[in-house]
C-alpha cells in the first residue's frame, strides 16, 4: 500500500524525502567529522581542515594524568552507579507492575523526574544538602547522585520488559511447586534479561558520560572523566579534547555494535518484532 501511495506522489515529493533525511544526517554528523579531522591536526591548535597530521594527541590522551586518574574514578562511579541503579530499578519496577496503591502515579513521576529535572539542578541541590550536613564529597556522593540520574533508564528499561511478560509462566511454575524466589530467580529474571541489560547498557553510558551534576559534586580526587576534560580545555588549547572524543566515540560505538551483533538491540529495546 505504501509504495503505491509513494509512486502516485510527484517527482519533487518522493525526491524531498530522501533529500530531507540526507540533510539531516549531515548535520548531525558534521562535528563528528569536524573533530576527528581536527583531532589529527600536528600543530598545538585546533584548526580545520588541518595543515599537516600527527597522532601525538592521541598518545597524550593515553598518558595525560589526569585523564588517566578521571578514568579510574569514571570506572568507579560508573560501576557502582549502574549496578546500584539496576538493582534498585528492578525491585521498584516490579512493585509498582505488580501492586496497586493510592499513589503510584505520583510515585512514578517523581522516579522519572531526572529526566525533566535540569542535571545541574539536582548536582547543586545534593552539593547543598551534603554541606548543610557537614558531609565528605567522597565516591559515595558521586555515586548517589549519578544512581537519581541513571535510575529512570533502568526503571524504564525493566518496566517495558514486565508489560511483555507472561504472567502465565511464573503462574504455572507455582502451580508446579516453586517457591516464591525460585520463580523469581529461574523465571521472571531470565524473561527480563534483556531489559535489564538494555538498562544496565544505558545507565553505564550516561553515568560515564555525565557532567553536569559531577561538576558540583566532585572534588579533586573523585572527578570524573568529563570533569577531567572540563577543566582542562580551561587551560590548554590543543587537539587533545578532540582526540580524546574521538577515543570516546569509537568506544561507545564498538560497545553497541558489540551489543547489536551478540545479544541483539532489538531485544534490548524491547522493539524486536516477535512476528
Amino acid at each position: 500500500m505504501s509504495r503505491h501511495i509513494q509512486s502516485a506522489l510527484p517527482l519533487p515529493l518522493r525526491i524531498a524525502g530522501p533529500v530531507l533525511i540526507v540533510l539531516l544526517l549531515a548535520f548531525v554528523l558534521l562535528p563528528v567529522v569536524v573533530v576527528t579531522v581536527a583531532a589529527f591536526n600536528e600543530k598545538a591548535i585546533i584548526s580545520f581542515p588541518p595543515e599537516s597530521y600527527s597522532l601525538a594527541w592521541f598518545a597524550r590522551v593515553f598518558t595525560y594524568p589526569d585523564f588517566r586518574e578521571g578514568f579510574h574514578a569514571s570506572l568507579v562511579v560508573t560501576g557502582w552507579a549502574s549496578f546500584l541503579a539496576l538493582a534498585i530499578g528492578t525491585g521498584l519496577a516490579i512493585a509498582v507492575k505488580r501492586t496497586e496503591f493510592p499513589s503510584k502515579r505520583l510515585l512514578l513521576t517523581i522516579l522519572h523526574s531526572p529526566l525533566v529535572v535540569p542535571h545541574f539542578t539536582l548536582g547543586l541541590g545534593l552539593l547543598i544538602l551534603v554541606s548543610q550536613v557537614q558531609l565528605n564529597r567522597s565516591y559515595g556522593t558521586v555515586i548517589l547522585c549519578h544512581v537519581m540520574l541513571v535510575l529512570p533508564f533502568v526503571l524504564r528499561s525493566v518496566y517495558v520488559s514486565m508489560e511483555n511478560l507472561d504472567e502465565r509462566l511464573e503462574q504455572a511454575a507455582a502451580s508446579l511447586g516453586a517457591p516464591p524466589l525460585k520463580v523469581l530467580l529461574t523465571v521472571t529474571i531470565p524473561l527480563l534479561a534483556p531489559g535489564l541489560f538494555g538498562g544496565w547498557l544505558f545507565a553505564a553510558i550516561m553515568s560515564f558520560s555525565e557532567f553536569t551534576a559531577s561538576l558540583f559534586i566532585t572534588t579533586q580526587q573523585t572527578q570524573t572523566l568529563p570533569v577531567s576534560m572540563y577543566n582542562y580545555v580551561r587551560e590548554f588549547a590543543d587537539p587533545t579534547l578532540a582526540a580524546l572524543s574521538v577515543v570516546y566515540i569509537a568506544v561507545t560505538a564498538a560497545v553497541l555494535a558489540f551489543a547489536n551483533y551478540f545479544l541483539g538491540l532489538g531485544k534490548i529495546l524491547n522493539i524486536e518484532n516477535e512476528h
